[in-house]
């Protein structure tokens, strides 16, 4: 095996969370220096802390779950592609990027410069992939599309139609990688997510392999 890369960011009390979700808790339940005969914690965070996937349940209602995505999907030859001072990814940005012909996508952006951000402080100007640069990604039979902040999507969007057009076509989102250590270019990527029946989105860890 080649180079493993760990792009995942650490679980944290105080990590930064999309505004309204739960905060990440980590609390001793038991301590081996206070007697007790294990160490034991209680983990509290909402199912799209940190590095996580969405699944189509996400944004639509009755749709596949975490549990129920497809393994292949999330194992495989991934290409990473940067694109440095963009405010958005679009279609135009994507076909000029000279990406493969591949079924993974990984997005580098100027958001891995803050990334992870564990000062708290929630940046509304991250880059995000435009809706059209969605639509790029399901014409091209890409089958998973990761980025490099909590969401792949533009803060306050006027429409979930980046979301839509990817979830709704079975493409697999990952969001929250950490790809400060990354160069662009080919990778084996592996990432699972909790096994969460029926959820709307679970953490995940996930590595690039060289």
């Amino acid at each position: 095996m080649g180079k493993i890369i760990d792009i995942t960011v650490p679980i944290i009390p105080g990590l930064l969370t999309w505004p309204g979700d739960p905060p990440i808790s980590i609390e001793p339940t038991s301590r081996i220096a206070d007697g007790a005969i294990c160490n034991m914690s209680r983990i509290s965070f909402g199912s799209h802390a940190g590095t996580h996937v969405d699944p189509p349940l996400h944004f639509i209602d009755k749709a596949q779950s975490v549990d129920e995505l497809p393994l292949d999907a999330l194992i495989g030859p991934a290409w990473v592609a940067h694109f440095p001072d963009k405010q958005a990814v679009g279609s135009a940005d994507l076909e000029a990027a000279g990406i493969p012909q591949v079924e993974r996508l990984i997005l580098k952006t100027d958001n891995s410069k803050f990334w992870p951000p564990n000062d708290g402080v929630f940046r509304e100007d991250f880059v995000y992939l435009a809706p059209d640069g969605a639509e790029w990604v399901v014409k091209r039979g890409i089958r998973l599309v990761g980025t490099d902040f909590l969401s792949i999507q533009q803060y306050k969007a006027p429409t979930n139609a980046t979301h839509l057009a990817l979830l709704g076509n079975g493409v697999v989102v990952v969001e929250g990688l950490d790809l400060t250590q990354v160069e662009p270019g080919a990778y084996e990527l592996i990432c699972l997510p909790l096994k969460v029946a029926g959820g709307d989105g679970a953490p995940m860890r996930a590595v690039l392999v060289r």
